[in-house]
């Protein structure tokens, strides 16, 4: 079996409840990929590949882009509620799902971890890599993050950076696409370094943490960490690096994220994220719908990517399910 662990959608609910507060051009953009939220034009994609499944997760924006703190909790239930109906109409093939979480408003936040924990079984939690523009290692997100962890499931980091996040400080917003096309990889890499420097590693116990896109350009900078650990002492009027607080080198961190494979085909770059990670900590995902084919494509090009990696038979066996298994259910 293949499981697919990151892939997107709208619940039908979701989507009604979400669109009046949605900019036009988004919805209709939206609207325009059909498999995003019409599960049986979905299923039609799903079903050209034999042994395959997918765990669901709400596609962007976040909730707290969408809605304010009074707004986003209810929002986040009828995600929520959404995808556990997906998961019991579709389960042969969708039969799991990653909960949405209100992170502008922490206190109903940690209420919906237990409620979609106790009521519908969800295996993890997808976190957006800012809140709002603030980064996931300021404090008032801790206790959520404490809670994720405390309840065993893991965060999955999804990427998120609008186009008025200017390229360049003398803009006032991004160009070409770059916001997306660099900037999502980036915006994983940032909130990646966030967590490991601050030392949530450390003080979270049992803190799992997917990073999306084989954990974007982290597998590239494995070179500049102990000189990024000297450095940064040499930038500080005391002398002192984040580093001395750290209770591991900073390299070993890194190590502890798991990454997926949505690299949209590329090789060059799954190799090198398989080489960073290893297979024990690589979990097979296409980011389908996303493609110009309702996700037939991802989801096409990133098996016959895997079958070619530097890898055993038995190293694909634990990124399409064995890895998934274990972390989800336990088994």
């Amino acid at each position: 079996m293949k499981i697919d662990v990151f892939n997107h959608v709208f619940p039908n609910e979701f989507f009604e409840a979400a669109e009046k507060l949605m900019p036009a051009r988004a919805v209709k953009r939206w609207k325009a990929m059909e498999e995003l939220y019409d599960m049986d034009a979905r299923m039609k994609v799903i079903e050209k590949f034999d042994n395959y499944q997918q765990i669901i997760s709400i596609s962007q924006p976040p909730l707290d882009m969408i809605a304010g703190p009074n707004d986003s909790p209810d929002l986040a239930r009828v995600a929520n509620d959404g995808m556990a109906r997906i998961c019991r109409e579709y389960s042969d093939r969708m039969p799991w799902f990653i909960a949405a979480l209100p992170m502008n408003n922490t206190e109903e936040a940690i209420k919906e971890v237990d409620r979609v924990l106790d009521e519908h079984g969800a295996v993890g939690f997808q976190i957006h890599s800012n809140v709002g523009g603030k980064p996931l290692d300021a404090p008032e997100f801790r206790d959520i993050f404490a809670k994720i962890a405390e309840r065993g499931k893991c965060v999955w980091l999804h990427p998120t950076r609008p186009a008025s996040h200017a390229d360049y400080l003398t803009e006032d917003q991004s160009h070409y696409e770059i916001f997306w096309g660099i900037g999502w990889a980036y915006e994983t890499t940032a909130a990646m370094c966030r967590m490991a420097c601050s030392g949530m590693f450390d003080e979270i116990p049992n803190f799992h943490v997917m990073a999306h896109h084989w954990g974007a350009y982290i597998p590239h900078a494995e070179g500049r960490m102990p000189l990024w650990e000297a450095r940064n002492a040499t930038s500080t009027a005391d002398g002192k690096s984040f580093a001395e607080d750290l209770e591991k080198p900073l390299l070993d961190y890194f190590k502890m994220f798991y990454g997926d494979t949505a690299m949209f085909g590329a090789k060059a770059q799954s190799q090198a994220g398989l080489d960073f990670f290893g297979a024990g900590s690589s979990f097979f995902a296409t980011d389908a719908p996303y493609d110009l084919s309702g996700g037939e494509d991802n989801i096409r090009d990133t098996i016959n990517v895997i079958e070619t990696l530097n890898c055993t038979d038995d190293d694909r066996q634990a990124i399409y399910e064995d890895n998934t298994r274990k972390l989800i259910l336990g088994t």
